[in-house]
């Protein structure tokens, strides 16, 4: 069967851009070919700084014919409902169609339609001028002198060829033929730009690609990572050195260059005073370049960079390291300039005083001085949430009030929640944000705070996503949930929170973020209780009379009032919860089982669900899970159905030794189970309700529920309104598949 080559060859294209760019080439071309009814076997995309490319595989040389029936009204039906059957089928009179009879039905239109099929090279011909003018690039051009006219191409850089070939392998490719602004279709492309520039010509996918590798570019993206990987590791072990190793810049550094040339590069050993992670960021940021550290060395750089170029010099690259060294210097001097400036004296000391006497700050030490401008300068955090200042104040409170829970000292809790943000007013960071944090963390080692405390001002951002760790010291947790909740009461208070896909505040984030930590250190705690408390001092820090902005009232939870918003904030939480849980691999009915809108205590939550899990892996466990929802499943049709269930269970009205047996283990499991769950110990309550299953099936076995005695009927259903009372103590079972 026939293989399509095709190469949409253009000036460069934004690293950035390039593997999503021929991912939509191949879904945009597959899609129609499939559409147009051809068929292939297989698909792949390739993609470089100046071209993207698709070879498809075993695709169908010919669409197949078409016949088709399609059912038009009555006859006898009025004009609107013919003209409307006429261009459903295509037809442009009602004499192109024909009548079929119907016994029941009477006289009725059918038009029968005959498409031919079409040959592969003129679908492509005809998808491919479509797709380029319709690719979805998040920003084009046009360019030359067709960009006045209106309808112009637009592409993300000027478009330069188009290479299209079709055949199977056992003949001569033919090229399909099309044009787009000028640019016809050939079976005509370019080697690398400096290196071999001059035309190739190409029959299929298998000597394109050698083509090219001859002419200096290597297609295949992966396989330039590989190259530049494996080079630069070579080169930094023939130095003595390791290479720091970044994914996220080698995929970058792949999209800048056709034929990879790996060089080092050197700048003034000087400049390692700075901080390394600053060192990386200055050459990754300005200059796409990797840093190398001393071999066996885990926190130290060295002074040797590497970098990858597109070109091999005459001179072996001398003169392209030389450069690209310089200019790393030169970055560095503003960085190490941003350092030193980060530990001296702010010229505005004598502003910050009010701001220091506020927060309990030294301006002696230079993260003070900057906590106290962050308060001075009054930076916004949100329009109708205050300042940052006003912020770090409501985070350090609720710090506090969470250490004891969490087993931290209140006061380290509280001195790292006022110097977590003090960092963001810094040089530094003004430069690099992605380093907010690790620099608080250095600057707060440097003045001599506790190391807890440093470690908190880094740390309490953290989880920053899924395969993120954990903050587990004890201050780092209290004023990681500090500040995360602070954000969601914060949100849910002003009615902005995530809708869809859209949640432009991470507030899905900062919920999972807070399910984590409690859960991961196994910490206890009522979600409900703390964002109550929380809610009543943000009214109160920002002079806002419950409820007076939202007026959503309150609501009764565990015998007290709180506000509407802690309680829709709780179910939020539970949500996440459930993805956390899930991911986790628990499943969904044991989740369902266990959650109430009484729920507010996570870990709880999670034991609930571990224990109920071990028990319904157990014999006991399942039969017990069959004979409760057999008992729930009688309850319920006969609630339907208005029939009378006592109150109490009556032991006088009991006729068999099994219902005297079922209530004997109903007390005994309910009292037990409740004992242990009043412990939070899940494990004994799943143990208590094993001691149901023999009694359970023994009733079901030997006693009738529905008795013609109505005493009788209801008092038995009444005992098994209690298996459900026992077995709801620990989870609903009627919500357990199974």
């Amino acid at each position: 069967m026939p293989d399509l080559l095709l190469e949409l060859r253009s000036e460069e294209i934004p690293a950035r851009m390039q593997r999503k760019a021929a991912g939509d080439l191949k879904k945009m071309l597959t899609d129609g070919l499939i559409e147009a009814g051809l068929t292939y076997e297989a698909a792949r995309e390739y993609w470089t700084p100046r071209r993207l490319t698709l070879d498809i595989r075993g695709l169908t040389a010919r669409s197949k014919d078409i016949h088709e029936d399609i059912k038009g009204p009555s006859t006898s039906a009025p004009e609107q409902a013919v003209q409307g059957f006429l261009r459903k089928a295509g037809l442009s009179s009602i004499a192109e169609a024909h009548v079929h009879s119907d016994p029941k039905k009477g006289d009725f239109y059918v038009a029968h339609i005959s498409k031919p099929g079409r040959a592969a090279e003129e679908i492509i011909a005809g998808l491919v001028p479509d797709i380029i003018r319709d690719f979805p690039w998040p920003k084009s051009m046009r360019w030359g002198s067709a960009s006045a006219k209106p309808g112009s191409l637009r592409w993300v850089r000027p478009l330069q060829s188009i290479l299209c070939t079709f055949g199977p392998e056992t003949e001569e490719p033919v090229v399909v033929d099309f044009e787009i602004d000028g640019i016809r279709s050939g079976n005509i492309t370019y080697g690398h730009r400096f290196l071999a520039p001059g035309e190739i010509t190409v029959r299929r996918f298998d000597d394109y690609v050698g083509k090219l590798e001859a002419g200096k570019v290597v297609l295949d993206a992966d396989r330039r990572k590989e190259i530049i990987l494996a080079d630069a590791r070579n080169l930094a072990f023939a130095n003595g050195l390791d290479l720091v190793e970044d994914e996220g810049l080698l995929e970058e550094v792949s999209g800048l260059v056709e034929w990879p040339v790996v060089l080092m590069g050197e700048f003034e050993e000087a400049f390692l005073a700075i901080p390394a992670e600053v060192i990386r960021l200055t050459i990754r940021a300005n200059q796409k370049c990797f840093v190398t550290r001393p071999q066996g060395e885990s926190d130290t750089l060295s002074n040797r960079f590497i970098l990858t170029a597109n070109i091999e010099a005459k001179d072996g690259g001398k003169e392209i390291a030389h450069g690209n060294g310089k200019v790393v210097s030169a970055r560095l001097s503003d960085a190490l300039y941003f350092w030193t400036t980060d530990q001296g004296d702010l010229p505005d000391l004598d502003q910050l005083q009010a701001s220091a006497e506020k927060f309990g700050l030294d301006l002696k030490k230079p993260l003070d001085q900057r906590m106290a401008r962050l308060d001075h300068l009054n930076v916004t955090f949100h329009a109708k949430l205050g300042t940052q200042g006003e912020r770090v104040g409501r985070i350090k409170r609720l710090a506090e009030e969470l250490a004891p829970v969490v087993g931290a000292d209140p006061t380290l809790a509280g001195r790292a929640a006022v110097l977590a943000k003090a960092d963001l007013t810094t040089e530094v960071v003004g430069e690099f944000p992605e380093l907010q944090g690790a620099m608080g963390r250095k600057y707060a080692l440097l003045q001599g705070e506790h190391p807890s405390v440093a470690a908190a001002i880094e740390e309490h951002y953290k989880p920053q996503g899924p395969s993120d760790r954990v903050p587990t010291d004890p201050v780092s947790v209290a004023v990681a949930v500090a500040d995360k909740l602070d954000t969601l009461v914060g949100f849910w208070e002003i009615d902005e929170k995530p809708t869809g896909s859209k949640d432009p505040y991470a507030l899905r984030r900062a919920a999972l973020g807070v399910v984590r930590i409690l859960i991961e250190n196994r910490i206890q705690l009522s979600i409900a209780e703390l964002a109550e408390s929380h809610v009543l001092f943000v009214h109160q820090s920002m002079q806002r009379p419950r409820g007076g902005a939202i007026g959503r009232g309150m609501r009764e939870f565990k015998g007290r009032q709180v506000g509407a918003e802690v309680i829709d904030l709780l179910a939020f939480f539970r949500d996440r919860l459930k993805v956390y849980l899930r991911d986790q691999g628990a499943r969904h009915d044991l989740i369902d089982a266990v959650i109430t809108p009484q729920s507010d205590d996570l870990l709880q939550i999670v034991r609930r669900v571990e224990a109920l899990g071990s028990f319904l892996d157990s014999e006991d466990g399942k039969n017990l899970l069959a004979g409760t929802k057999r008992a729930a499943n009688i309850l319920a049709a006969e609630e339907k159905k208005k029939t009378a269930v006592a109150e109490t269970v009556e032991p006088a009205l009991f006729r068999q030794n099994a219902e005297k047996s079922l209530f004997a283990a109903v007390n005994q499991a309910e009292k037990q189970a409740g004992e242990a769950i009043q412990n939070q110990d899940f494990s004994a309550a799943m143990l208590a309700l094993s001691v149901l299953r023999e009694p359970v099936d023994s009733f079901f076995e030997h006693v009738l529920v529905n008795d013609e005695d109505l005493s009788v009927r209801a008092n038995r259903l009444a005992l098994l309104a209690r298996i459900r009372t026992a077995t709801g103590q620990v989870a609903d079972f009627s919500k357990i598949a199974g």
